[in-house]
């Protein structure tokens, strides 16, 4: 790690001033593998400088949740320890920050029967929605980064050793996050500024229907009246900006629930829970997911799709530039924080809230009338490509538009 020392500075800074913007007083929670170690420390060191009163880490370890899957009796994925849900909710409760380091292993579960992942999953879904709902509706600052580890840079860069796939990784990351010019907190300035910029014109809009077309891909999107797009930098409920993903190209809204028809094909791999699901199509009808497919990961998806109601319609639409520096890359991460912010992408399941006017004060029986999707996930996967063409259907049902070959279709006037 020697070799990233600055780095891992610069990295740690932007964690703590822009991801979670700590402030004096706050409490700093933290998510993140053991592998994290040497940047959760400078992290922590960085958040008591800025001013928190305390720094909480919880370290978690693949090996560990691989012992698990295997050979834990059937019950015990049916249990989750409450006392961390509730242990979650007071942090919230007391206005702490919310840091999370995610860097999976792609195939970590891949000999898992998935009804076990699916049991697993939907178990601490339910026991920690109280603390994902505070998250979604922003009542929080949170942020997610990642670090290379072994065992994805290994998925990423196969033909290499392990030291040379993890160096390669990281300089993909450093790359672009932005680590690696001179001032990343400036940078990120400027990048929120740009995709602040887009948001305006988009909100503006207020477009009825997004309609997509690509090979694989014929879908219209309506969105719910008072829909509001949200990119880049975000505003906790008690007014401290902070970055939610890093990085993120993305600018995103909420779908109806019960407005999405037709056909779409994905891009990317999805990594989803230590599976991968690929080759895959959805075909909805009046919101709902209706018949699929998948080439790699059936099984997987099926039990996504059969979480609940909620999961088989969609609950945001993210618009993400063919030549964002991700995709620039020419990677393919396994790692749906990078993936997402090469392509353009939808979720599966329930919606941010802060994508409708004054939705964080709305009711959830105001929110279901209002066309807003809930569930206990939110998984989103990458529909995007250089072929993907999108058009804005306005309220008079004039089409304008938005993407053209998987880039912008409009200019925006200088601000200058």
């Amino acid at each position: 790690m020697d070799r990233w020392e600055n780095e891992l500075h610069k990295y740690a800074e932007l964690a703590v001033k822009v991801g979670v913007n700590v402030q004096p007083g706050q409490t700093l929670f933290v998510n993140a593998p053991l592998e994290a170690a040497p940047l959760v420390r400078k992290i922590a060191k960085t958040a008591y400088e800025t001013g928190a009163k305390h720094v909480y880490v919880e370290w978690n370890d693949e090996a560990l949740t691989y012992i698990k899957f295997h050979h834990a009796p059937e019950e015990a994925f049916s249990e989750y320890p409450m006392w961390r849900a509730k242990g979650m909710e007071e942090l919230v409760e007391q206005g702490a920050a919310f840091l999370s380091i995610y860097a999976p292993n792609p195939d970590l579960l891949k000999d898992v029967d998935p009804k076990r992942i699916a049991t697993a999953n939907k178990t601490a879904a339910q026991a920690l929605a109280n603390y994902r709902s505070a998250i979604m509706a922003d009542r929080n600052c949170w942020s997610l980064l990642s670090v290379p580890t072994a065992a994805w840079a290994r998925k990423v860069f196969g033909d290499l050793r392990d030291e040379e796939a993890i160096d390669k990784l990281w300089e993909a990351i450093f790359r672009i996050v932005r680590v690696d010019q001179d001032d990343p907190i400036a940078a990120w300035r400027e990048h929120n500024d740009g995709l602040a910029r887009i948001v305006d014109y988009l909100n503006n809009k207020q477009y009825k229907q997004l309609v997509y077309e690509a090979p694989g891909t014929n879908i219209t999107v309506e969105l719910v009246d008072g829909h509001v797009w949200h990119g880049g930098a975000a505003t906790s409920q008690n007014g401290v900006r902070f970055n939610p993903n890093m990085p993120t190209e993305e600018v995103f809204t909420m779908p109806h629930k019960d407005g999405v028809n037709g056909t779409v094909r994905n891009t990317k791999p999805l990594n989803y829970n230590g599976n991968i699901i690929d080759g895959f199509t959805l075909t909805f009808k009046d919101g709902q997911v209706v018949d699929f497919s998948a080439e790699e990961g059936y099984e997987t998806l099926k039990h996504l799709l059969d979480t609940d109601d909620g999961a088989r319609r969609l609950g945001e639409v993210a618009l993400v530039p063919h030549q964002s520096p991700v995709s620039l890359s020419n990677l393919i991460f396994y790692n749906t924080l990078f993936d997402e912010n090469a392509a353009c992408h939808f979720a599966l399941g329930k919606a941010y809230p802060t994508n409708i006017e004054n939705g964080a004060a709305l009711s959830k029986e105001e929110l279901d009338r209002r066309g807003v999707n809930d569930s206990l996930v939110h998984v989103d996967f990458m529909i995007g490509s250089a072929e993907l063409n999108i058009d804005g259907v306005t309220k008079d049902g004039k089409r304008e538009p938005i993407f053209r070959r998987g880039n912008w279709a409009f200019e925006l006037k200088s601000s200058v």
